[in-house]
């Protein structure tokens, strides 16, 4: 299943809440944000760009490929983009199958 958790901004997403989220059961985590240039506190999207592709690095050497996480750009006004990707993200996840349950991370 997917499991939507609303943040005020995707800049606000802190690199533990992804590695809690891998450490308590997720075999894959999509953040989604405002497009470049869109964001309400000016910045946070950019900040998001970068922390996620520090722990997209991180993730191999923890165990979990780095296609278990994706960040995507999409507005609120755009409902079916959001279906069409996490749907799409989904079947990426369940090709990729179930994360070994010897997982390395550990939550704080």
């Amino acid at each position: 299943y997917f499991r939507i958790i609303r943040t005020m901004c995707s800049g606000r997403i802190e690199p533990t809440f992804i590695f809690h989220a891998f450490a308590q059961g997720a075999d894959g985590v999509m953040v989604a944000g405002c497009h470049p240039g869109d964001c309400h506190y000016s910045t946070g999207n950019y900040k998001a760009r970068r922390r996620i592709m520090l722990v997209k690095n991180m993730l191999p050497q923890l165990g979990i490929e780095s296609d278990r996480l994706r960040l995507e750009w999409i507005s609120a006004a755009e409902a079916t983009r959001f279906q069409s990707t996490v749907n799409g993200f989904i079947d990426e996840i369940t090709e990729l199958g179930p994360l070994a349950s010897n997982r390395k991370v550990r939550p704080n």
